[in-house]
């Protein structure tokens, strides 16, 4: 298996390289050159394996410069129980629902109770490993921008890992205060956290700037460095989120819910970053039996916009939510998709307009294909809110902001289309605890008043009966270790300063 630049089909490089490298050197993002395809019998092989061994069943199939013991051995040490406080960490738990059979694909049981540990614990074991391979002897420096969870969850993946530094962006007043409390007291002698002024997007669009600057590469080298990413535009953080797609089918095979060859599925994700609803998009493309895809955004609906229309606008206001991970107006990922449905060339066209205009419309084959999997919807924070409450009130089942977009969009496709019959999968991405104030004021159905968010937290655990994360709690009385903030035409600097190369 080797890998292509969206952006230059001329580029082919190993998995460990691209890997390594995180971004190609135009600026595309690395995609297989084709991809594994599943049969039922595979499917029915993979209910009877662990989570741990279809991750490993899956993973040789992409990572084929790895040995098979290499990618055991990474698997075995990301997913413990330990760690994700189970035997799976990515349980599917049934949620009774007027709309038909509705699972929650609950990925936010590990150590920074997000989703994005379920790639950021595997990804440096599978990064550290590359380097071997692609730049031995080299020190890694991994840059990366985060609306949010990717931020503590890289931080947490890597801290203390041999031959590696960490540096996270995040924007000021764009994440939770649980986030950032996460993150700015995170400990480890190799990681750095600044907050920038600006949005997720400045921070994003910085941070790929930073990363294909020749100066800047030829400084890092100087000292024996090369960067790498933790964002979702690195090859190693795509690739494991596959796997919880194919969990969640095998689970409900295992429960007799997908009863005959072929009976298809539901999912619905609600993204940003194009990331996660990616790793669906490629599962399908595998085999994995889906009858829609459904896209949820919040007011930040460019998504929702660009799925329905073909028309990709970021000239709008930019919304902060309470569902910040997803206040996003340039989602990375959507150009693998793109580049899987049209050709290198029309993508660097159209990145190009991204780039120029702000916006590009791509041809009606594309729409058309786009159409044929995907459906999209958006909802308000008031709609949010009244959808975390009224599932609370209903079923006794407590969701974060973003699985309850998630929700809502769901409901909203019911009204829209009648299907009610077909099993649906909601991923749901975060624990309610990391957005306390927000689930605190749609449980009581008033604004959540007070300065700490530790008091809230132990308020939404007495209002609603829950247990609060042992990783929330742990953060009370934790020493603040970083205050940094900086302009997003000074991260650049920001970086040589963390990364001690001054």
């Amino acid at each position: 298996m080797k890998y292509r630049s969206t952006r230059n089909p001329e580029e082919l490089v190993t998995a460990s390289e691209a890997i390594t490298r995180g971004i190609s050197a135009d600026g595309g993002l690395f995609v297989p050159e084709s991809l594994p395809k599943y049969t039922y019998a595979d499917l029915t092989a993979m209910q009877l394996m662990s989570y741990q061994e279809r991750a490993a069943f899956i993973l040789k199939d992409f990572l084929t410069d790895f040995t098979r013991e290499e990618i055991e051995e990474c698997v075995r040490l990301a997913y413990t129980e330990e760690k994700f406080g189970g035997e799976t960490p990515a349980p599917l738990t049934l949620v009774p629902d007027g709309e038909g059979s509705l699972y929650f694909l609950e990925l936010w049981h590990g150590p920074t109770c997000a989703f994005k540990d379920m790639a950021l614990q595997l990804l440096p074991q599978l990064l550290t490993r590359s380097v071997q391979k692609a730049d031995p002897g080299k020190t890694v420096l991994i840059l990366t921008a985060t609306s949010g969870d990717t931020g503590k969850a890289a931080l947490e993946g890597f801290r203390d890992v041999d031959g590696t530094k960490i540096i996270v962006f995040y924007p000021e007043n764009g994440v939770s205060d649980m986030q950032k409390r996460q993150m700015d007291t995170q400990e480890g002698k190799n990681v750095g956290v600044s907050a920038i002024r600006g949005n997720f997007d400045d921070a994003q669009t910085g941070v790929k700037k930073i990363f294909v600057d020749p100066a800047v590469k030829a400084r890092l080298l100087e000292h024996n460095t090369v960067f790498s990413s933790a964002n979702s535009i690195n090859l190693g953080r795509l690739v494991p989120q596959i796997v919880y797609y194919f969990t969640a089918y095998c689970e409900l095979m295992k429960t007799g819910e997908m009863d005959y060859e072929g009976e298809k599925i539901n999912i619905v994700v609600p993204t940003g970053n194009f990331g996660n609803i990616l790793a669906a998009y490629y599962a399908v493309k595998m085999g994995l039996p889906v009858n829609r895809l459904i896209c949820a955004s919040n007011e930040n609906n460019v998504l929702t916009d660009f799925l329905n229309d073909g028309v990709y606008d970021r000239n709008r206001p930019f919304h902060t939510t309470i569902s910040p991970s997803m206040d996003i107006l340039i989602s990375s990922n959507l150009e693998r998709m793109l580049y899987d449905m049209s050709s290198a060339e029309q993508v660097r066209e159209w990145m190009r307009q991204l780039s120029a205009n702000g916006s590009y419309r791509v041809t009606d084959d594309v729409l058309l294909q786009m159409k044929s999997l995907f459906s999209a919807g958006f909802c308000t924070d008031a709609e949010t809110k009244e959808t975390i409450r009224d599932l609370f009130q209903s079923e006794n089942y407590l969701c974060d902001p973003h699985t309850a977009v998630a929700v809502k969009v769901y409901h909203d496709y019911v009204a829209r289309t009648g299907d009610r019959k077909t099993p649906t999968v909601l991923v749901s991405t975060a624990s309610p605890y990391k957005f306390a104030d927000s689930v605190l004021s749609a449980v009581k159905g008033e604004d959540a008043v007070g300065d700490d968010p530790f008091e809230m937290i132990g308020e939404l655990a007495a209002v609603t009966g829950t247990p609060i994360p042992a990783p929330i709690a742990a953060l009370e009385g934790k020493e603040v270790r970083f205050r940094n903030v900086c302009d997003r035409d000074d991260m650049q600097a920001m970086v040589y300063r963390l990364a001690g190369i001054e």
